[in-house]
């Protein structure tokens, strides 16, 4: 593993904390294979584009490529990993007193006024772009389904272990919450996607949001 593998050896002095020399080439290979490959999307297509093709703009073997990505769907997919868990992150340190529900929501208006790309509401020129490769390829359609799902899966784990409730309550306030961020954040992208600043969105899209958690509220007033 990546992580492991860049890591100094016990007894060297000063490099606790520092990723070593091994670790730091592979993090610029992963990058250099992304960037290469989200260009030669954004260009030619996803679908046009073949890994053979995106090996040869990274300079890397297929072998090399497939050692970092298991498959053509995670060289995009894999930008929006460290967010699979982020709801779930959000709910374990979320301050005493507060549930976790409140704690999402604000999560999600900070997101919103930040213009996180992951709230949808980020109008850079290659996200636009990036949203609407996603929409046209059925196979990152179906990947970012799996993507949704981990999400549930370790937001119902964050709920269950902090919240006091059982499996059941978890998994089904998990499914309600991340297919409500989802559909705003979905909203949101297709709105921009298609010409709409964020600035000009923003409003509606804090309005949305506080009509959805309001719903979300009221039927999961319990999960406490």
């Amino acid at each position: 593993m990546a992580g492991v593998e860049g890591r100094s050896e016990p007894g060297q002095p000063g490099q606790q904390g520092k990723p070593g020399l091994r670790e730091r080439k592979k993090q610029r290979t992963r990058a250099a294979i992304s960037d290469a490959a989200i260009h030669l999307f954004l260009e030619h297509g996803f679908n046009e584009t073949s890994v053979a093709q995106v090996a040869e703009a990274a300079e890397v073997s297929k072998r090399t490529l497939f050692a970092y990505f298991p498959s053509k769907e995670d060289l995009v997919v894999h930008r929006l990993a460290d967010h699979e868990a982020e709801s779930a992150r959000v709910v374990r340190a979320r301050p005493p007193g507060t549930t976790p529900l409140a704690a999402l929501r604000a999560h999600f208006l900070d997101g919103l006024r930040d213009r996180d790309p992951i709230t949808g509401l980020n109008d850079h020129p290659q996200v636009r772009r990036v949203h609407r490769m996603i929409l046209a390829a059925p196979s990152l359609v179906a990947r970012m389904d799996r993507f949704r799902s981990g999400a549930e899966r370790a937001l119902a784990q964050a709920l269950q272990e902090t919240a006091d409730t059982t499996e059941l309550t978890a998994r089904l306030a998990a499914v309600q919450i991340v297919g409500v961020q989802w559909a705003l954040a979905s909203d949101n992208a297709d709105r921009l996607a298609f010409g709409e600043s964020a600035d000009a969105r923003y409003p509606g899209a804090v309005a949305d949001a506080q009509h959805a958690f309001d719903l979300l509220e009221n039927g999961l007033r319990r999960l406490a």
